[in-house]
C-alpha cells in the first residue's frame, strides 16, 4: 500500500498526480514506515529522501505519458512516429541541401567530384557532377550542393572556393532545388493521414491521397466538378480566386513537387473511369494490363504557379532588440511558413493570415514588440491583412520577402 496516487487512466487520455500530491504521499509513506511524527521539513534528510524519491516517481510517470503521446498519431513523433508511418510503408523525408548550377568557366581541365565553391555568406557548395571543360576554352555549367542542410537561399554570386588549374572563373549560379529542413512530425503527420484514402478508388480523397503517398511531394490540392458545365467562380467550398476553370465532369488536381509520370500514374489509378482531368502539364500513362497494342490515355494536372508573399512586420522600437534581430525575425516568420515550425505550413488554395505572424515573432522574446504585419504579393506591403492563394498557385518565401521597420 502507498499514499502516492497513481497515474488515471480514463477514455479520454492519462491523468498524471502533481508532484506535490506525489511528495505528500511519499512524505505520508515515510511518516508511516518511521513510526509516525516524522519531521516533514524538507531540509532535513528525509525530506531529501522524499523529495528524490518524488521526482523519480513523477520522471517515470512522464515517461510513461510520452509513450502514450507517441503511439497516438496526433500527437506522435520521433522514432515512435517514424514506426506509425512504416505502418503505412512510408518515411520521413531527411533533411536536403539547397542545389544550385554553377557555369564553370576555364579551358583544359577537369572539374571533378567536391570541387568546391563559395557565396558571400560563407556556405560552401560541392560539386555533384563531374564536367570536362574544353581544350580552347568555355563554359560549362554543372550542379553545386551545399555541405549544410536546409531551406538555405541560393546566393546572388559564388567564388571558387579550391582553385584547380585551368578552372579560371564561375558565372551566375541559378536555383536547382531549395533544400529543406527534415520533416516536421506536423508535416509527417499531415501526410500520413492525407494518404489513408490512396487505398480506395474512385472518389477525390483517393486521388489527393494516391499524391501524397509520392515521394517527394511538397503540396497538393484536389477538387472535383461534377457539373456539366465549365467552373471558373468559387468551387468545392474554395473562392478560386484566380477564377481557374475546371472542366466539367472533371477533377482538378495541382502538385507542387514529385516526378510527372509518377503523378499522372497516380491520377489515372484513381479517378472514376470517364473523369475528364485539366491542367498545364500532359502525360501519356499507358495501361499495362493489356498485351500489345496497349490503351493509352492523356491526364493533366496543374503544375502551380510559384507565387512570391511578402511581410512587413513592424516593431514598436529597437531599444534592448539584439543585433541580429532582423535575422531572427526573419527566420521565425519562415518557419512558420514553410511549417518547420510544427505548423501547417502555407499551400496551394490557402488563406494566409499574418495573425498567424505574430506569436513566432512574440516568442523570440519580450523586446520583440509587434505593432503590426502586413501580408501582401507585393514587396513591402504597408497594408493587408491576408492573402488568398489560387488553386494553381504555390506560395513562396525567402528572406529577402520580408521587410522590418522599428
Amino acid at each position: 500500500m502507498t499514499n502516492v496516487p497513481a497515474i488515471q487512466w480514463t477514455s479520454t487520455g492519462l491523468v498524471l498526480p502533481t508532484q506535490a500530491a506525489i511528495l505528500a504521499g511519499v512524505q505520508a509513506d515515510l511518516n508511516q514506515a518511521l513510526g509516525g511524527n516524522l519531521n516533514p521539513a524538507l531540509n532535513t534528510p528525509q525530506g531529501q529522501i522524499a523529495q528524490s524519491q518524488a521526482a523519480i516517481i513523477a520522471d517515470k510517470n512522464a515517461a510513461i505519458a510520452a509513450i502514450v503521446a507517441g503511439i497516438n498519431p496526433p500527437t506522435s513523433s520521433g522514432f515512435l512516429q517514424d514506426g506509425i508511418g512504416r505502418l503505412y510503408y512510408q518515411t520521413r523525408y531527411p533533411a536536403t541541401p539547397t542545389v544550385i548550377t554553377v557555369p564553370c568557366i576555364g579551358g583544359g581541365c577537369t572539374i571533378p567530384v567536391g570541387a568546391t565553391v563559395t557565396d558571400a555568406s560563407g556556405n560552401i557548395y560541392v560539386c555533384n557532377a563531374a564536367i570536362q571543360l574544353p581544350s580552347g576554352g568555355g563554359t560549362v555549367p554543372t550542379t553545386f550542393q551545399n555541405q549544410a542542410t536546409g531551406p538555405i537561399a541560393a546566393p546572388a554570386s559564388v567564388t571558387i572556393y579550391q582553385g584547380i588549374s585551368g578552372w579560371d572563373n564561375v558565372g551566375t549560379p541559378t536555383l536547382v532545388s531549395l533544400g529543406a529542413n527534415v520533416e516536421t512530425p506536423a508535416a509527417f503527420e499531415y501526410r500520413r493521414e492525407q494518404t489513408i484514402a490512396a487505398n480506395s478508388q474512385g472518389f477525390l480523397q483517393s486521388v489527393y491521397g494516391a499524391i501524397f503517398a509520392l515521394p517527394g511531394i511538397i503540396d497538393a490540392f484536389a477538387v472535383e466538378n461534377a457539373t456539366s458545365s465549365a467552373i471558373t467562380g468559387p468551387i468545392g467550398g474554395n473562392p478560386n480566386s484566380t477564377s481557374y476553370s475546371v472542366a466539367a465532369n472533371s477533377v482538378y488536381v495541382a502538385v507542387e513537387g514529385g516526378t510527372q509520370t509518377q503523378i499522372a500514374q497516380a491520377i489515372w489509378s484513381k479517378k472514376s473511369p470517364g473523369c475528364n482531368t485539366n491542367g498545364n502539364t500532359s502525360t501519356t500513362v499507358v495501361d499495362t494490363n493489356y498485351s500489345l497494342p496497349q490503351p493509352s490515355y492523356t491526364i493533366k494536372y496543374e503544375t502551380p504557379s510559384s507565387v512570391p508573399i511578402y511581410f512587413t512586420v513592424n516593431l514598436a522600437s529597437a531599444t534592448g532588440l539584439p543585433s541580429n534581430y532582423s535575422t531572427l525575425i526573419q527566420n521565425a516568420v519562415i518557419a512558420q511558413f514553410t511549417g518547420t515550425s510544427g505548423s501547417a505550413r502555407a499551400r496551394i488554395g490557402s488563406l494566409i493570415l499574418a495573425a498567424d505572424y505574430y506569436g513566432p515573432v512574440r516568442a523570440l522574446g519580450s523586446v520583440f514588440e509587434v505593432t503590426s504585419i502586413f501580408i501582401s504579393t507585393s514587396a513591402s506591403p504597408s497594408s493587408g491583412t491576408s492573402v488568398q492563394m489560387g488553386i494553381d498557385q504555390f506560395p513562396t518565401i525567402a528572406a529577402g520577402n520580408l521587410n522590418i521597420t522599428t
